[in-house]
């Protein structure tokens, strides 16, 4: 519980008889975003891009290389999502003001001045942009430079998404999905066409996210259908999304179970990994069963935080030894 009722477990202002309106401890704007789109939780998608450039890399090349265009990797990952985050949370302020759970964030509180965000949001599009020119003058590929305006038009749409359409979830697990196949293509773009296993890899993310958002968005069923935002949760009802975010994720563990039979660099330690990501999704689940929201930041955060970790280090282990 921080200042003024502040608690920061539920992002939500707990009344006080001796305090008044709760306000966050002053911050730089930097530092007030960078809290607010979590630069941390980058981590969902990293290990998959990883794991997808030891895939995609061609035996013949050097290992100094490979590194330089993992450095790329890396910033071109955190800068993207950091676009992507920003994005959504500019788009969605005023939605954000009218919603308990999230009227303390920056932009919607003003902690943080709208032209802040629009710089800070202008720096990572350019940073991602400058890193893809780097891989055509460094390694003479410009397909990221090519793609590179298309993608953060991409990952930058959900916030509209959530306006239009009940797919947004599915949506959402498209912009994560892409980061594997764009790490691949980075580092070699004949591997889209040679590995299957990279789709494979790219579906499942896609299904895994997509499932945990409708969990995640467990939170705002009555605030969706109040500002008409369109939720699995809010449409379809808790119970009937809950099917659909299992199913899902039966899907992501089975594509990666497919990854293991169609790709024997993958031995029987990255198997007994993806059973062990089947017994953490049921874990999941089982948190969350009936729609509670108490532990959905358990669900949300550290389970999937751990899953991504452990599929993209068991993965580079089988796929460089």
């Amino acid at each position: 519980m921080g200042r003024c009722g502040y608690d920061r477990r539920m992002n939500t202002a707990a009344p006080s008889p001796t305090t008044l309106p709760c306000e966050p401890a002053p911050m730089g704007p930097v530092a007030a975003l960078a809290r607010d789109i979590k630069i941390s939780h980058s981590l969902f998608a990293l290990p998959f891009a990883v794991l997808a450039s030891f895939m995609a890399r061609p035996a013949s090349e050097s290992w100094g290389r490979f590194a330089a265009q993992m450095v790329l990797i890396l910033i071109c990952m955190v800068s993207a999502r950091t676009f992507a985050m920003l994005a959504n949370r500019i788009v969605d302020r005023d939605f954000d003001a009218l919603n308990p759970r999230t009227r303390g964030r920056a932009l919607p509180s003003g902690r943080v001045a709208l032209r802040h965000a629009l710089f800070a949001l202008l720096w990572s599009a350019g940073l991602f942009i400058v890193c893809c020119v780097g891989f055509g003058f460094a390694f003479d590929n410009w397909w990221p430079t090519l793609l590179s305006a298309p993608v953060l038009a991409w990952i930058g749409a959900y916030g509209w998404m959530k306006r239009w359409t009940a797919m947004c979830h599915l949506f959402l697990g498209s912009s994560l999905a892409i980061s594997p196949l764009a790490a691949a293509l980075a580092v070699n773009p004949e591997a889209l066409a040679q590995q299957p296993a990279l789709w494979l890899l790219s579906l499942s993310v896609l299904c895994w996210v997509a499932g945990f958002d409708i969990i995640y968005a467990l939170q705002d069923v009555e605030v969706d259908r109040q500002q008409s935002l369109h939720s699995l949760p809010s449409r379809l009802g808790v119970g009937r999304a809950l099917w659909v975010s299992r199913a899902l994720h039966a899907v992501s563990v089975g594509c990666l179970g497919a990854v293991v039979l169609i790709d024997h660099r993958f031995d029987s330690l990255f198997a007994a990994g993806v059973g062990l990501v089947a017994a953490l999704l049921v874990v999941e689940h089982a948190v969350t069963a009936g729609g509670a929201t108490a532990r959905i930041q358990l669900a949300f955060f550290t389970l999937n935080g751990v899953i991504s970790c452990l599929l993209g280090v068991l993965g580079v282990v089988s796929v460089a030894v």
